[in-house]
């Protein structure tokens, strides 16, 4: 049975630093509901109804417009190793870009990866965990590198290059509020 909570609790938070694998949904009030899975050791739980995560340059970037318009978000773990389990942090969440000034402060929480493209802070306002007996066992081989040499190589100007081309809107047209190319 499902049980829900005002904050995340220390054994939840425990689960949480031990994932490879989490989940995030957004949705603008009209238009398409965005569901992406995140990896790469890119969030942290700052305290029991605070949540960084770190997110990386990708193909699209639903979840910054998603939460410029809307600023509701839900993250979503499952226990695919040891315990079965499935957690949810519901809350709002503020985008935070790399010219922005807080920028540099809530880095400091986080691990510096290559393609960093925006900081989202998360204030959680409901935890509900369920049992996650239907989730299958998986073992964790390793972080995939893609992502990460690709965008070393691209370097911060080519970064920025990419986010001006494929990042600066949604699928539905609507504006992601990243930086374009200087």
């Amino acid at each position: 049975m499902g049980k829900r909570y005002s904050e995340l609790q220390p054994d939840q938070i425990s689960f949480i630093a031990e994932q490879h694998l989490f989940f995030v949904a957004t949705a603008p009030l009209q238009g398409r509901v965005n569901l992406s899975p995140k990896g790469m050791d890119a969030l942290r739980v700052v305290s029991p109804t605070r949540i960084l995560w770190l997110n990386l340059t990708g193909s699209g970037n639903e979840t910054a417009a998603h939460v410029a318009h809307d600023p509701r978000i839900t993250l979503m773990w499952c226990g695919f190793e040891k315990r079965p389990l499935i957690l949810r942090a519901y809350g709002k969440a503020r985008v935070i870009h790399r010219d922005d000034a807080h920028w540099p402060a809530l880095m400091a929480h986080l691990p510096a990866i290559p393609g960093a493209r925006q900081i989202f802070d998360v204030t959680v306002d409901l935890v509900q965990s369920s049992c996650g007996f239907a989730v299958p066992f998986m073992d964790f081989v390793a972080e995939r590198p893609v992502l990460r040499d690709w965008a070393a190589d691209k370097g911060d100007a080519g970064l920025r290059d990419y986010w001006a081309t494929r990042n600066t809107k949604t699928i539905d047209g609507a504006p992601t509020g990243i930086a374009p190319a200087p």
